[in-house]
């Protein structure tokens, strides 16, 4: 593909952390022109921020401070010559900074204008102050994740910030983007966590619905609770994934662990799954990660090793699809989904500083 899908869109992204940065980092990532709006200075968000995260890659900084009328007015300027607008704030507060849905489009009115919240716009919540792990804990989300041991285990903030809230922003403005472009009339995005971590959990819900998750954490198949979904610590405490649900991929891990008892084959009953499981914990805990990696390798066990941060840019997989880049001396996840196969690239960690005329020029020559 000689262009990237989404080369002549333009996105302002109003400052913000998590969710909404990621949304535009992907748009960013497939050739959207992204200018970020800083406050001069930066903003003191509790959290570490600087020109080498990854997250803030592939776009222009514009240094604005939207308290002031001028640079509010700058702003609009900007936002009459975009395609889309993202922003994370509080309901209510790009209101009355008068850079709100009507204000932005009073002066374009084929805005897609994307709103990232954590409770949504509405809502006895609304109002409130959260983060990841309040969002997904109202979803059901939360409490199934962990063990009977360990209660519920937060999934670091991927399933509410990034799955629930960044890829669905990036999901909505495409979708808004396309109708925008047919009709000329520009849409509001209401992105809430909590809605996206529900969203996340239709299978879930779909098994539940057939009587296929009885409730209760490491009882149902999909978290750990069955002996052929989960992980296992190896001689050298480190853990290997097992997931061969299908009887064909199952067939292949008995054989290769050199298993015989007739449990075995009653793994779908359930009053045999801890049985099943002690069985398979022994025979992984005899050897070592590596061991069991030469084992499995070119099975379809359903078998991976689990590997850290550090390890996953190493595997001979990641490492052929590149799966992660380098970039500035910064080791990154590279951009996805690929387009007819080309191999993307990963773009400088470090945001260009920019003034808004310059911006405007290129926007409207």
């Amino acid at each position: 593909m000689a262009e990237k899908p989404l080369a002549g869109i333009r996105v302002i992204e109003l400052a913000s952390i998590g969710p909404g940065p990621f949304a535009a980092m992907m748009l960013a990532d497939h050739g959207a022109d992204v200018v970020r709006v800083e406050k001069p200075g930066g903003r003191n968000v509790g959290t570490s921020r600087s020109d080498k995260d990854p997250m803030l890659r592939g776009r222009r900084k514009v240094e604005l401070d939207l308290k002031e009328p001028k640079d509010v007015e700058t702003a609009l300027k900007l936002i009459g010559h975009a395609d889309a607008l993202i922003e994370g704030f509080r309901p209510g507060v790009t209101e009355r900074l008068g850079l709100g849905p009507a204000d932005c489009h009073a002066v374009n009115p084929g805005l897609v204008y994307g709103r990232m919240t954590g409770w949504g716009q509405d809502g006895p919540l609304a109002e409130r102050a959260g983060h990841d792990i309040d969002y997904i804990a109202i979803t059901g989300a939360l409490d199934a994740i962990g063990t009977r041991e360990s209660g519920p285990v937060p999934p670091l903030n991927l399933v509410g910030d990034f799955g629930g809230g960044g890829m669905l922003m990036a999901f909505g403005l495409c979708a808004a983007l396309l109708q925008a472009k047919a009709t000329g009339k520009g849409t509001v995005i209401d992105v809430a966590m909590t809605e996206g971590a529900a969203l996340l959990m239709t299978m879930p819900f779909a098994l539940k619905a057939q009587g296929l998750w009885p409730g209760g954490r490491s009882a149902n198949m999909l978290d750990g609770g069955a002996p052929f979904y989960g992980t296992f610590e190896t001689s050298d405490k480190k853990w290997v994934a097992l997931g061969p649900i299908e009887e064909v991929f199952w067939t292949q891990l008995v054989a290769k662990l050199e298993l015989d008892a007739p449990v075995l084959a009653k793994r779908m009953d359930r009053t045999h799954w801890t049985q099943i499981r002690a069985l398979i914990e022994e025979r992984i805990k005899g050897e070592t990660q590596a061991h069991w990696s030469r084992v499995f390798e070119g099975s379809d066990a359903c078998f991976a090793p689990v590997l850290s941060m550090d390890e996953a840019t190493s595997h001979p997989h990641n490492a052929a699809r590149r799966t992660f880049q380098e970039v500035d001396g910064v080791m990154q996840p590279a951009p996805a989904p690929r387009f007819d196969g080309t191999i993307p690239k990963a773009p400088r960690t470090d945001m260009s500083p920019v003034d808004a005329a310059t911006v405007l020029e290129g926007w409207t020559s």
